[in-house]
């Protein structure tokens, strides 16, 4: 019976040009690499400062094994909290200002556990359409009142906050750069709404940190809002080139996570390398703003120039920049034309976006070089000529 059952599912999934498969990448994760055999410009990772493969992550994460071995053994509840855990946890909280840090295994584990740890049935949270996927679950097992306004639409989410109801908490969540269009939040028009409606705030920083913000720190201190914010959660896989997830608040709301969030008590914590590989990063980060000036550079340049060739690159204000054709199956012709020319940009399909938005996220980093962006945009050029 299940067999019948995953057969069909294939089959109507292969029918609509929405199933996947996974390449194999047998190199570092930098502008170039090696998949499937071949070597391909990398235009589709979040590797955006192109530190993943920096040497200097890797030496503090070969000092860290040196010191504290590879795995830690436990959760960080029995005896699993390790000084490099600790040290990360000070050094986020330092770079974002905040009075405490907890650290996640993943983005998605800290969504999850935070949203579900915070709410409930007698509460209500207001989400963006466009919210990551780990938010939805997150409210979703929270079982909190989930009201979703249209997307960065302000006067729909003040609508809803006007609706009284018999709730608890209030809370607005949203993402700060949305990892599909590349736009970002108006989070000084939303702190302003929470406010007056007296609502809490959480953002997910993931696309935001590293990337946004004087030095990095994310978007909420691009608009100078990080202290009107009650929960700022983020990626340390993305900008920093690391793995792991955090949550920047209160003490109070530290202290509750350890307590609570389900995600982060019964898992084993994350190798204390990895630890120290992030911590590395963000110094990084915060010292050196030439890679952040690349990332930015690179990226007005190839947005400006898909625009002069026509396509919508929709309302994107950062290095995800959408090439929006609508057709799943344009968007895996595309796609897999520009993998036969070297450039390996992902076709984005529903359910990830809404039907007939199915698009190419390119992706920009600090390390591509100016060869590598005119590259791009030529056999850009050439294809849409021909499929479009």
């Amino acid at each position: 019976m299940l067999n019948d059952y995953l057969e069909k599912e294939l089959n109507s999934l292969e029918a609509n040009g929405l199933k996947r498969k996974m390449k194999i990448t047998s190199s570092t994760q930098g502008s170039r690499i090696v998949v499937d055999g071949k070597e391909v410009l990398n235009f589709c990772s979040n590797n955006y400062l192109g530190l993943a493969d920096d040497f200097r992550l890797c030496k503090a994460a070969i000092d860290e094994i040196e010191k504290s071995g590879f795995g830690s053994g436990a959760s960080r509840l029995i005896c699993g909290n390790m000084t490099a855990h600790r040290r990360l946890e000070e050094r986020i909280a330092r770079f974002k200002g905040a009075e405490n840090c907890l650290v996640f295994s993943s983005g998605y584990m800290a969504n999850v556990g935070i949203i579900s740890s915070l709410f409930n049935r007698e509460d209500v949270i207001y989400s963006d359409r466009l919210n990551h996927a780990s938010i939805v679950d997150g409210i979703l097992l929270s079982r909190a009142k989930l009201k979703r306004y249209k997307h960065c639409d302000m006067d729909s989410l003040e609508e809803m906050l006007k609706q009284e109801g018999p709730f608890k908490k209030k809370c607005i969540i949203t993402d700060s750069v949305f990892s599909m269009d590349g736009d970002i939040a108006p989070l000084d028009k939303i702190c302003e709404l929470a406010k007056k409606y007296d609502c809490s705030v959480m953002i997910d920083e993931a696309h935001a940190f590293g990337v946004m913000g004087e030095k990095g720190e994310g978007l909420a201190k691009h608009f100078g809002v990080e202290q009107e914010i009650d929960v700022q959660m983020g990626t340390l896989s993305k900008a920093v080139g690391s793995f792991g997830a955090y949550c920047c608040g209160s003490n109070k709301l530290i202290s509750l996570l350890i307590n609570k969030a389900r995600s982060f008590i019964y898992t084993t914590a994350m190798p204390p390398m990895i630890a120290a590989a992030s911590i590395k990063a963000i110094d990084i980060i915060e010292e050196n703003s030439k890679l952040r000036k690349l990332l930015w550079d690179n990226t007005k340049y190839v947005n400006e120039a898909l625009k002069r060739i026509g396509l919508d690159t929709m309302n994107t204000q950062t290095p995800i920049i959408p090439v929006l054709l609508k057709s799943s199956k344009l968007a895996v012709d595309f796609s897999e034309r520009l993998f036969d020319a070297g450039i390996y940009i992902s076709a984005i399909r529903p359910p990830t976006v809404e039907k007939n938005m199915a698009r190419l996220r390119l992706t920009v980093m600090a390390t591509h070089r100016k060869e590598d962006l005119d590259h791009l945009i030529q056999q850009i050029k050439t294809i849409a000529a021909d499929l479009l």
